[in-house]
């Protein structure tokens, strides 16, 4: 796959300063840093197919993630070309997929516009929400007492949270413990599908181990996790009663509440150990 990701220029380092005051001097304005937020449109084989809202970084991470995810290839090699543009009023990400999986894509699109807090903005009906995956095998397993150094190690892949208190990240967390690397975003599914996409670029590397996200688990980042193939999800909040749903159907093994010495295991059990 020939990649040109724009990453050299200044909008792609994720934040702006910014002059703001102060609740303990509001008299003077104080330079400080804001998160930012631009709208990002996957473009397929010329076709406008979602537009999200992003923290411009490790977009070309995104548009696989999101590709994987939603359906639209099934391996990185689908994807012949990915080229990133900015443009007057956001950023394309331009993406040439193989003519089979661009067939595939024009027979089930949907508008999908705007979808960081909602995952089912764009459909249709009611009886499209979830998608038909098979369930996971039970391949891994996980120490809990290695989910403690893992989660000392999750502001490392945040450096623009770390600015401005306003990303979430996901991470890719070894059998051992460590994290092999992590993403962020001002969204949280985003955040996931940058560490989908990356993960997908990194087949063997990144077989084995879990996904541990800062934010809460909603039901679609559990379905983006499963049609992907990860069997384990961290959550560092909580799980809604619907993602709960959808891991006990998709054999994941769902897990919130992740603090140093506790965690609230919602399915499947049987792949953690003390």
């Amino acid at each position: 796959m020939n990649r040109i990701p724009a990453q050299g220029t200044e909008i792609y380092r994720g934040y702006r300063d910014a002059s703001l005051w102060k609740r303990d001097e509001l008299s003077s304005l104080q330079q400080d840093v804001l998160a930012e937020e631009i709208p990002v449109a996957l473009v397929y084989n010329g076709i406008s197919h979602v537009v999200m809202m992003t923290t411009p970084r490790d977009l070309e991470y995104f548009a696989l993630g999101f590709s994987l995810s939603e359906g639209i290839i099934e391996q990185s090699g689908d994807i012949y070309g990915l080229e990133i543009e900015p443009v007057c009023n956001g950023i394309e990400v331009r993406i040439e997929l193989s003519s089979r999986r661009f067939m595939g894509l024009k027979e089930r699109r949907r508008a999908l516009a705007g979808r960081t807090g909602c995952g089912v903005c764009g459909v249709e009906q009611l009886r499209d929400i979830g998608k038909p995956l098979s369930p996971l095998p039970f391949t891994q397993t996980m120490r809990l007492t290695h989910l403690d150094q893992a989660l000392t190690e999750l502001n490392t892949y945040q450096p623009v949270g770390n600015l401005t208190g306003c990303t979430h990240v996901a991470a890719w967390m070894n059998p051992q413990g460590s994290l092999a690397g992590g993403y962020e975003d001002v969204g949280r599914h985003v955040a996931l599908d940058k560490l989908l996409g990356s993960r997908l670029m990194k087949q063997g590397a990144w077989n084995d181990g879990a996904a541990l996200v800062s934010s809460r688990a909603s039901y679609e980042m559990v379905q983006k996790a499963a049609a992907c193939g990860i069997e384990i999800i961290f959550a560092v909040s909580a799980a809604t009663a619907l993602a709960v749903d959808v891991a006990e159907r998709y054999n994941l093994t769902l897990v919130g509440f992740c603090r140093s010495g506790k965690a609230t295991i919602y399915t499947h059990p049987q792949r953690l150990e003390k």
